[in-house]
């Protein structure tokens, strides 16, 4: 249920509907599923709740409207007054970029890499692009959550482009990886562009915040790992070390 200034959107759709609007309040309350129309708002009732909602939210309410119920016209609203996500967290590894390359590019090891990953299983390679299914370490409840994702490495330009193929509680997720050369070592940067689902159990914004947190710590723990092969001076990310979850985002 969304919610704002502590009330459901609904609530506050419907408010705007009785007070602005004639909408007779009663008639809504028996029947949530009725569409505006069927609750006898007319165009000029639809403009009015058009300009309001503009006015407060900035959404613009399609001329199709009308065909929705109340429940409806607040799921739209909140899509769209909800921006898509978008997040950037990078990290200087102190090693040189072919191994920061190779090492993070290798995603049958992510297992070893990441700390969130209990498999990665390479499902179809086509040149530079691998399509491949992660499996999470089970959550606090028990579920390990699975999806197949898709990247597609440059190795001249050192950069990533990735997606998820089955998005489960996003719209999209995109994201693109780059790396450079730097004094002390490589930065490898991550930029991530979402949406939710309307029925995640998160928003945009709660996503985003998600994410932000637990890359920063994810990166650290790579960071780490990479550091320690370079010292080794090894060609292998290193099995067993612990580190906290990760953004779980490719």
């Amino acid at each position: 249920m969304t919610v704002t200034h502590g009330r459901p959107l609904t609530a506050e759709i419907t408010d705007i509907l009785v007070t602005n609007c004639g909408l007779d309040a009663d008639a809504a309350a028996r029947a949530p599923a009725a569409s505006l129309e069927e609750l006898g708002m007319d165009s000029l009732a639809l403009l009015e709740l058009s300009a309001v909602v503009a006015d407060r939210w900035q959404v613009r309410i399609p001329e199709q409207a009308g065909q929705l119920s109340i429940a409806g016209v607040a799921e739209l609203v909140a899509r769209r007054a909800d921006p898509p996500g978008h997040t950037e967290n990078s990290v200087l590894v102190a090693a040189p970029l072919p191994l920061v390359w190779d090492v993070t590019n290798d995603v049958a090891g992510w297992p070893e890499l990441f700390t969130e990953y209990a498999r990665a299983e390479i499902l179809d390679r086509d040149g530079d692009t691998v399509r491949f299914r992660l499996t999470m370490h089970p959550d606090e409840n028990g579920v390990a959550w699975s999806w197949v994702s898709e990247r597609t490495a440059d190795p001249a330009t050192r950069q990533v482009r990735a997606r998820r193929v089955e998005t489960g509680p996003f719209e999209y997720m995109r994201i693109h990886w780059s790396y450079a050369e730097e004094p002390g070592g490589t930065r490898m940067t991550w930029v991530q562009d979402f949406a939710m689902k309307p029925t995640a159990p998160v928003d945009n914004a709660g996503m985003t915040d998600r994410i932000n947190t637990n890359s920063a710590v994810q990166l650290a723990v790579i960071k780490e790992k990479i550091e320690r092969l370079a010292a080794d001076g090894g060609g292998r990310a290193p099995a067993g070390a612990d580190g906290a979850t990760g953004a779980g985002d490719e």
